[in-house]
């Protein structure tokens, strides 16, 4: 079965840290880049940051970066996502997202989500 499963997210205090997993299955993985986005009830959904096939190239949405850390464990067919210094603007539902080529995946695959609240 194709999917992508998240999970890791939950409850944090403000400057705290969670790691983030998204886990694969029915494809090939490593030949997929991957994204993370996330979603506010009542917002569009947001950009967060992106990865390479190898993993040697990330891009983060400007207000995450040198917070949040994406990598992936190609053996694993795991993505992840470091959250540190957590800010309750942070709050929202984290979600997965692959970037497949046609003859891997021809459809956009995503995730049903993690939630991760921040709050004193």
């Amino acid at each position: 079965q194709v999917q992508i499963v998240e999970s890791g997210g939950g409850s944090v205090q403000p400057g705290g840290s969670l790691k983030l997993s998204c886990e694969a299955s029915g494809f090939i993985f490593s030949k997929c880049g991957m994204e993370w986005h996330r979603q506010v009830p009542g917002k569009e959904r947001e950009f967060v940051s992106s990865i390479t096939t190898s993993g040697t190239g990330t891009y983060y949405a400007a207000s995450e970066k040198g917070r949040f850390i994406i990598s992936r464990d190609n053996a694993k067919n795991t993505l992840y996502l470091q959250l540190n210094s957590l800010k309750e603007e942070d709050t929202a539902m984290y979600i997965c997202r692959t970037l497949c080529p046609s003859d891997i995946l021809n459809f956009d695959l995503w995730g049903q989500g993690t939630q991760v609240i921040v709050s004193s």
